[in-house]
């Protein structure tokens, strides 16, 4: 994308473009979570994700992950056994959106305010 050029034109509405469309994958109090513990850990079942979690309700986390799915972000694997075993990992489309959360980690650790007041220490 060129300078001159924007994700959301004036007069579109931003629901209607890419910026949107990413939006509305990754938006939520705990997708980009649940995508950052999965990138992390490749492999992770449902009480384990809860666990690095730790805020979100059981119900909660079943129903982002099959959000996630439904988007084909990630790969559900269940496994015929007893007790059932059920596994997550990223798809390739999932995977392709983790430099997207690199990104936005180096900016919160190069604009967080501790960052900010530690240049400002050194002016």
């Amino acid at each position: 994308m060129r300078e001159t050029e924007t994700c959301v034109p004036t007069g579109v509405n931003p629901q209607d473009t890419g910026f949107g469309y990413t939006l509305s994958l990754i938006g939520g109090k705990y997708k980009m979570i649940i995508l950052y513990w999965l990138a992390e850990n490749k492999v992770m079942r449902h009480n384990e994700l809860k666990r690095s979690i730790g805020s979100i309700s059981f119900k909660t986390l079943s129903i982002m992950l099959k959000e996630l799915e439904a988007d084909e972000l990630i790969v559900r694997t269940e496994y015929p056994q007893v007790p059932p075993k059920v596994e997550y990992t990223l798809s390739e489309r999932g995977l392709s959106l983790i430099p997207v959360l690199h990104m936005m980690c180096e900016w919160g650790e190069k604009n967080s305010l501790p960052a900010l007041e530690a240049v400002q220490r050194k002016v």
